[in-house]
């Protein structure tokens, strides 16, 4: 046999090879663990319905300081504060996923723990605005818990409160939170009318709270600011009215999306907690391509224009396309990347289901594309995410026979209290958890890691926090994804 012929033979085996390895990702049940992850990322008095059982009751007394009750909500990440500001936008995007594909969750069976994933969020965001001018913004001294390594159960750091109200502006966290209210409105607006007509009520108060008292809400409290300091508050205000028109057609949302002082935002680099321009754009051009608005009036069109210059960048047929790694993962940053990949796959989906109602040819990009050239990107992503990468390794924690096994993650990391009731101390929990050479006691299914660096290199480490510490804005996106192409 010749060498060519030997050539073309391992050729077709290699193709072989990695066909069956994306057959075999199954996204149902990446799915199923990606709403499990927000049970186990739960604070306060657990239901009875709680699935993830290596957890228990946790911050019971969260508001006692200022005597209003903020019991409930998400921790963040591996951490155990309450961070409103992230805990707003995954929030909306969990609802976004419901709002898009509610069909596909049904037909998986996960639609009701959606929404009750979105509930247990909103819930929270009831309590912690309690009139329209006041909007309580964290619980949780960073600093201090970040010095420790506790189990929520255990917790002996501060639960100091920090609002935010006339005198203390905050735009941007008034912003988001209203739009995950409007969000959260329209997925429930089918099973449970009442509520979704509670959560308008706030979303409307809050809408005004943030266009009236202007302001960074990292400035008013800075404490938030070093962990998640926000860069700018006019892109919340354009996220929060678009949300507001599309929840409850509200003209006047409308209207300030047009106002000329209305930053449309131009062409973004990334979507994410900090930056929801590109959110914002997308969901103008969708009133646009359903024929509501008019892309004549140069207005509209900057929004459409942009929206696509940014899914095209995403694609690499733009004008300033977005890096990947040698394996092909999109990348943005080295520290939490897959929280960015994530916010923006779950954008090119919906945008090319956008576009699919009305043709197949997406003509906004330097190179002709088709809805199903979108959807097929947006599956190489999900598949190099759950393992189809050169490490075979799935940044999705629960997920295949091959993730990380020592996330960056406090609950995850000690013993289930459980199993075992003795307190884990402050800095009992450093000396013998952290840095314990062995996987984690408590799997975090669903978890999405930081991922990989810039050349798919992953360092298994419970210190490495840039790569190895999940965050619940990095999975949310993910389970609208993940939805859609489970049940396509």
């Amino acid at each position: 046999m010749s060498s060519t012929s030997l050539f073309i033979i391992f050729l077709s085996f290699t193709l072989v090879v990695l066909l069956q390895e994306v057959v075999s990702v199954d996204y149902g049940t990446a799915l199923t663990k990606s709403i499990l992850y927000f049970e186990a990322q739960r604070s306060g008095k657990l239901p009875l319905s709680q699935r993830v059982q290596w957890r228990a009751d946790s911050a019971l007394r969260d508001g006692s300081d200022v005597h209003v009750d903020l019991v409930g909500g998400y921790y963040d990440a591996g951490d155990n504060v309450k961070f409103g500001f992230p805990m707003a936008f995954t929030i909306t995007m969990l609802a976004w996923s419901v709002v898009e594909f509610e069909k596909q969750l049904e037909a998986k069976n996960e639609l009701s723990n959606a929404l009750d994933a979105v509930k247990w969020g909103t819930d929270y965001l009831i309590k912690a605005n309690p009139q329209g001018s006041l909007l309580y913004a964290q619980v949780g001294d960073g600093d201090a818990d970040h010095a420790c390594w506790e189990r929520p159960e255990d917790m002996t750091t501060p639960r100091t409160s920090y609002v935010i109200d006339g005198g203390h502006p905050g735009s941007d966290l008034a912003g988001e939170t209203s739009a995950a209210f409007s969000a959260a409105a329209i997925a429930f607006n089918k099973s449970d009318p009442a509520y979704s007509t509670q959560l308008l009520t706030h979303a409307k108060l809050l809408f005004e709270f943030a266009k009236s008292s202007q302001g960074l809400y990292s400035d008013s409290i800075p404490v938030a600011g070093k962990f998640y300091k926000s860069s700018d508050f006019k892109d919340e205000l354009a996220w929060a009215a678009a949300w507001l028109h599309r929840s409850m057609n509200d003209q006047s949302a409308i209207e300030y999306l047009h106002d000329e002082e209305t930053d449309r935002g131009g062409v973004r680099s990334a979507f994410s907690w900090d930056d929801k321009y590109a959110g914002a754009q997308v969901l103008v051009a969708k009133l646009i391509l359903e024929g509501y608005l008019d892309e004549s009036d140069e207005t509209w069109a900057e929004y459409k224009t942009n929206a696509e210059a940014f899914i095209c960048n995403i694609l690499g047929k733009g004008d300033n396309n977005i890096q990947r790694t040698p394996g092909g993962l999109l990348w943005f940053q080295p520290w939490n990347n897959l929280q960015y990949t994530t916010a923006a796959i779950f954008l090119v989906q919906v945008y090319s289901d956008y576009y699919s109602n009305i043709q197949s040819d997406f003509p906004g990009c330097s190179e002709p594309v088709t809805t199903g050239d979108m959807y097929n990107f947006v599956q190489s992503q999900l598949d190099y995410i759950l393992g189809v990468n050169p490490k075979k390794m799935s940044y999705m924690v629960g997920f295949g026979s091959n993730y990380p096994q020592k996330v960056h993650h406090r609950g995850s990391s000690i013993v289930s209290i459980k199993k075992d009731k003795t307190l884990v101390t402050c800095k009992g929990g450093l000396d013998f958890w952290l840095n314990k050479n062995a996987p984690n006691p408590n799997v975090l299914d669903g978890a999405i890691v930081g991922g990989p660096d810039k050349f798919d290199a992953y360092l298994d480490d419970r210190n490495n926090y840039q790569q190895a510490e999940p965050a619940t804005a990095n999975t949310a996106p993910l389970v609208g994804v993940l939805a859609r192409h489970a049940a396509p």
